[in-house]
C-alpha cells in the first residue's frame, strides 16, 4: 500500500491515515483479508507517535473497514456477504448454470436456443447508476459517457425500488455506497459494482512538485475537495500552496490561470478553458470501465447460432 503522512499540517495524521486506507480498500489496492502495516512500523517509518496510528486504526475498526486479530495484527475486514466481483462473478454464474443443465441431460443446442430466447425477450438497453448524491452521480455519468455507447441514466435508491425502474436497465452502484444501497434493492436483482481508481496511484506520477507550485482543486462534489486536500497535504503539499474552488459557486474560475495546475474531476474539467493546465482525475478504475465495455459489447452484438 502506497502511503503518505505529513506531520505539522492542519489535517491530522490520524485523518490522513484513515482517508488513505479507506480509499485503498475501495480502489482494490488493499484486498479483503490483507494485513496492514503494524502500528510500530508506521510510527517508525513516518516518525509519528504510535498512539496516533492506533487511533486511526481504531477509527477504521469502528467504521467497519478493518478488524483486529489478537496476536496477529490489523486486517482489511472480510464479510460473509463478500462475493467475487465483476467478470469473475459472471463466469461463475455461467459455469454453475451449465453444470446444472448438464445434470438434466440438456443438449448444448437447446441451451443455446433458450439463452438466445431470453436475451432477445427484453434485453437491457441502458445503464442505470443508483446513487443518492446528485453531484457524484453527475461526475460518474460524465466518465461513463466517454467510454460507453449505451445511455447512462441515474436515480436514487428510493426511486429504483419498484421493478419498473429496473426493467431493461443494467443497474450499477459505486463501491463507496455498496453496503447501504444493496439493502434497499430486490435481493434477486444483479447489480454491477463500480470500483474506484487508486487515489494514491493517480497522484504518484505528479510527485514530487516544486515547493513554489500553486495548485488549485476544483469540483462540484464536496468530498472530492475534502479528499484531495487530505491526500495532497499528506503527500507534502503546503496548505498555503493549495487553492480550493467549489464549481457550483459563481466566479469559481477566477484566478485559476495563475496556478501551476488545476486538479479536478472529469465533469468539472469540461468547464475549464485552455488558460491553465488541467489535471482531470477519473474516479472509476480502468478495470471497471473495461468490464462495462465488455458487458456492453456482449449485449449489443447479436448472439450467433
Amino acid at each position: 500500500m502506497r502511503l503518505w503522512l505529513s506531520r505539522g499540517s492542519d489535517v491530522s495524521v490520524r485523518d490522513q491515515l484513515v482517508t488513505q486506507v479507506i480509499l485503498s480498500i475501495l480502489s482494490g489496492d488493499l484486498e479483503p483479508g490483507e494485513r496492514l502495516p503494524s502500528t510500530r512500523e508506521l510510527a517508525r517509518r513516518f516518525h509519528v507517535h504510535a498512539n496516533t496510528v492506533s487511533a486511526g486504526y481504531r477509527k477504521l475498526q469502528s467504521e467497519g473497514w478493518v478488524e483486529f486479530r489478537k496476536g496477529s495484527g490489523v486486517y482489511v475486514r472480510q464479510t460473509a456477504a463478500e462475493k467475487v466481483a465483476g467478470a469473475s462473478a459472471l463466469d461463475q454464474m455461467i459455469a454453475e448454470f451449465l453444470a446444472r443443465a448438464r445434470k438434466l441431460g440438456t443438449p448444448l443446442s437447446v441451451i443455446r436456443d433458450r439463452v438466445k430466447h431470453w436475451l432477445e425477450l427484453q434485453p437491457p438497453d441502458h445503464f442505470l447508476l443508483i446513487e443518492p448524491d446528485a453531484e457524484l452521480a453527475h461526475i460518474v455519468k460524465a466518465e461513463l459517457h466517454r467510454s460507453l455507447r449505451l445511455p447512462v441514466l441515474s436515480c436514487t435508491p428510493m426511486e429504483c425500488i419498484s421493478n419498473s425502474a429496473l426493467e431493461t436497465a443494467i443497474p450499477m452502484i459505486l463501491s463507496l455506497k455498496e453496503r447501504d444501497i444493496r439493502k434497499v434493492l430486490p435481493r434477486e436483482k444483479d447489480v454491477l459494482t463500480l470500483q474506484l481508481r487508486s487515489a494514491a496511484g493517480s497522484l504518484a506520477p505528479y510527485l514530487p512538485v516544486p515547493a513554489s507550485a500553486l495548485v488549485a482543486v476544483a469540483s462540484t462534489w464536496p468530498p472530492f475537495l475534502k479528499t484531495a486536500r487530505t491526500m495532497l497535504i499528506a503527500a507534502g503539499f503546503d496548505s498555503d500552496s493549495l487553492m480550493f474552488r467549489d464549481a457550483t459557486k459563481p466566479n469559481w474560475r477566477r484566478g485559476l490561470e495563475q496556478t501551476s495546475a488545476v486538479i479536478c474531476d472529469l465533469a468539472t474539467a469540461q468547464k475549464i478553458d485552455g488558460s491553465c493546465r488541467v489535471l482531470g482525475f477519473p474516479l472509476l478504475a480502468d478495470a471497471t470501465l473495461k468490464e462495462l465495455r465488455a458487458y456492453e459489447e456482449f449485449l449489443l452484438d447479436p448472439v450467433s447460432g
